[in-house]
Formats: C-alpha cells, structure tokens, sequence
C-alpha cells in the first residue's frame, strides 16, 4: 500500500528544493524557429522544411516559486535552522507554490507541402510539477500541535500535481492569405508518472481534553493521493529506464490538441493567438490510489501494566482508526486533464525595411526592429496564473536576431530576459535566458529559466 508517510518526503523534497510554468516570452513568436510552432501553430514559416538535431533540436528548464526562496532556509549565517523554516511558514499564504517544467525534443521536424501548407511532427518529453504549500500540514509535521491548541489545521491545503510524460505530435500550418495564417496540432500524450490530489476536505484540532489533558479531533477528512506509473506489483518503481519506456505509445495515454493563428492587421501591425494543451490522460494500469474518508475523536491511550498479558497499543489505535474511519488504497482508473495555456500578443514592426529570401523563389519584406506585448495564462489546480510581457526585437541581418524581454508575473516585477538566433548556413542555432538581473544570486531568485536548440533549415 502506499501511505501517506511514502507521500509527505516527496512534498518536502519539492518544498526543500525549491522547483515556474512553462511561459515561453521569449521564445514566443521569435525569428520564425521551428519550436514557435509548439507555442503557436499558426506562426508563420518560411522554408521548405526543418530537422531538429536529435536530443540537441530543443531543451528547456524552468522553475521557480513564490513565498520562499532557496537562500530563506540554507542563508549561511548564525541562526537555526529551525528559526529560519519557522520565519518562512509565517510568511507563507495558502497561495503559495512551487513549480518546475523541463521539455527535451527527442524528435523535430517539418516539411512544406505547397504554397500553403506547412506540416511539422515531432516527440518530445515533459516534466511537469506544481505544488501549493500546505502551510498547515508542513506546521503540523515540523512543529507539532502542542502549540496549537484550539488551531484547526486544513487539509485541503494538500494539492499538487507531478507529470512526466512524452507527447507524440503533428501539426499543420495553412496560409490562408497574405493576411491571415491558421494552424492546429494534433496530440498523443504518453504518462509515465502522475501523482496529485485535488479537493481534499476536512480539518485536524487538539482540544484540551475531558478524559485525558488532550483531546485530537479529525473532522470530516476526506483526502485522495492519486498516482499512475508510481507502484507496480505493491512495488515503487526505482528504475529511470521504466518510466523513460512508458513515455512513447505506453498503457496510459491521452490526447491534446492545440490551436494558433497570426494576422496582419497592416504591414505593420501583427496579431497573434494560440491555446496549447487542451488535452487529458486515461490512467487505467499501474494506479494506487489511496484515501482517507470519515471523522475521528482521540483522547489519547490510557497505559496500563501488567506482565501476563502485554498490549499492543499502537496496533489497537490502529485498528480502531481502520474499524471508524475508512482508508486504504484502489486501482480506480481516473483523468487528468492537461495545463491549458493561452497565448495572445501585439506587434508592430519599424525601422528599415529590407527584403528576404523564401521558399517560393521570392522576397518577403520585413523590417528591422519590432516593439509589442504578449500576455500569458495557464490552468492551475487553484486558479490560472497570468503574465504579462513587452518586448524589443532586432534583427541585425536576414540571419542573426535578438530580442530582449520584461515580465510581470507571480514571481518577480522585474524578470529581464533576452535570446538570440542565428544561421550559418543551414545550421540555427539558438540560445535564451530569463531573470538575467538574478544571475548573480541564483539562490535567492524565485525564478529563472533557459532554452537552447540546433536546428537544420532548407530555405
């Protein structure tokens, strides 16, 4: 069975570290890369067709968390370090979370059918995690409830979700007209390992108490911990090469789609949009469920001596906990639906117009500079998270381009990122960093996150 002991180490190991969503401001609709076709479908393209290196086409790495940062608990200096996590869960909301995304293409690319169509396929590997802090549950296990009387702890304050999956896909980019180009991808996602817990219920209180100095009262607990590729046989899975398998066409599957479109409004004025994951997963093999559903009074075990016939207290507590409250574990198949996001931004190009090269034998104008604003959302267990971004994009040949970045977000009001892209030949390479001004102090960052690729382009 796995029990909640084998589920709170992995909270506060996600806690401890510190694991920052998957907005991609950067790389967002940035010098017509092929990975901007996994944040927008419907951007434009303008070669006959693409190869990713493999394992080297597209890496990604974010993290990042709100109300405490790495330097908050392990800050060399002379306090305890009990003091410190106590200072940290004072300041702590139940809003508060931490989350970590990391994306590696096995597999990248695409090819130009005619005029019109451009279709792009690929596979890639995500992990994704979130998790909120559960002030009460973290004060319970850390400091006990001596302290606390009359304090009912919150249990619905357990929610998070952890994904490691692969995404088989294909995609389709249609011109339209020279106005307006849609696009959609088709996909199946593959999960190796799900575990989270959602819309948990009830409240944990000491009281002092009648027939003994304490009184503890579980009240109307009602708290599920899901998980999928985790247990095999009553056994944990510790073998890394299990969960990579199960990430192409395994047992548990799902599928997603996601949809994008780009529109001049003017030669100038550049409009975009897209919906990225909108998708689940069946997880039907492999699942241990384990729950916790009632209400429970405890006064506290009354010792009493004698020689001849030696009780077994905490196997009676046990049992009477078992009999009054009913727990235990299921391999019920479930859903998990995927972390939608939202895409939407405004751009206007200036400066010196120059012309390029495309597929087609012609020449396509574009300008030298771009100014605009990007706003970014995606579904959360609690509510959505939103950011906000301006950027400046300069593109100092046909070849080489950069653009630097500024987000507002839950984590920082002065996040500054910046990318480059460049072709020798018909080889792009490309490289971008975000929370530039937190470099220097990485430990007290609440965010930071890096994107890097080789890609080989046929104009």
């Amino acid at each position: 069975m796995l029990k909640m002991k084998n589920i709170f180490p992995l909270l506060f190991l996600f806690i401890t570290f510190n694991l920052y969503s998957q907005n991609k401001q950067v790389l967002y609709g940035f010098a017509e890369l092929p990975q901007t076709l996994l944040l927008n479908p419907g951007a434009e393209t303008n070669y006959k067709f693409h190869a990713g290196v493999p394992l080297f086409s597209g890496f990604s790495f974010d993290f990042g968390s709100t109300g405490v940062v790495v330097s908050d608990l392990f800050k060399v200096d002379s306090r305890p370090i009990n003091d410190k996590v106590s200072e940290v869960l004072n300041k702590l909301s139940i809003r508060d979370h931490i989350k970590f995304n990391s994306q590696i293409e096995i597999l990248n690319g695409g090819f130009r059918y005619d005029d019109k169509n451009y279709f792009s396929f690929g596979f890639y590997q995500e992990i994704d995690v979130i998790s909120y802090f559960p002030k009460d549950v973290i004060t319970l296990l850390t400091e006990g409830n001596a302290a606390y009387l009359n304090k009912s702890f919150d249990l619905s304050q357990i929610l998070y979700k952890v994904d490691f999956l692969g995404v088989l896909h294909f995609g389709v980019t249609r011109k339209i007209n020279e106005k307006l180009t849609l696009g959609a991808r088709f996909k199946i996602y593959s999960s190796a390992l799900n575990m989270e817990t959602s819309n948990n219920t009830g409240t944990f209180t000491t009281i002092n108490g009648n027939n003994n100095i304490y009184t503890h009262v579980l009240d109307n607990a009602n708290v599920n911990l899901k998980t999928s590729g985790l247990v095999e046989n009553n056994e944990v899975v510790d073998a890394p090469g299990k969960y990579l398998g199960n990430t192409f066409l395994g047992a548990n599957l799902g599928l997603g789609l996601d949809f994008g479109l780009t529109y001049h409004i003017s030669d100038q004025l550049e409009f975009t949009s897209s919906i990225i994951d909108f998708g689940f997963v069946k997880h039907k093999k492999n699942i241990k469920n384990s729950f916790v559903n009632g209400s429970y009074v405890f006064d506290g075990i009354e010792f009493t001596y004698d020689a001849a016939n030696p009780r077994n207290y905490w196997n009676e507590l046990d049992k009477d906990f078992k009999e009054k409250v009913p727990s235990g574990a299921n391999q019920n198949a479930y859903i998990s639906w995927r972390p939608t996001k939202l895409n939407t931004s405004l751009k206007y190009s200036f400066g010196e117009r120059r012309s390029k090269y495309c597929y087609d034998n012609t020449y396509k104008d574009f300008y030298r500079n771009a100014i605009g604003v990007q706003l970014y959302s995606v579904f959360r267990p609690l509510s959505p998270q939103l950011a906000l971004t301006g950027f400046f994009e300069k593109s100092f040949t046909e070849k080489f381009h950069a653009k630097v970045t500024y987000t507002i977000d839950d984590y920082s009001f002065y996040n500054i990122g910046a990318g480059i892209s460049t072709q020798i030949g018909k080889v792009n390479l490309y490289g971008m960093v975000d929370n530039i001004a937190q470099f220097n102090d990485i430990a007290s960052a609440n965010g930071i996150s890096l994107q890097l690729g080789i890609n080989i382009i046929f104009n």
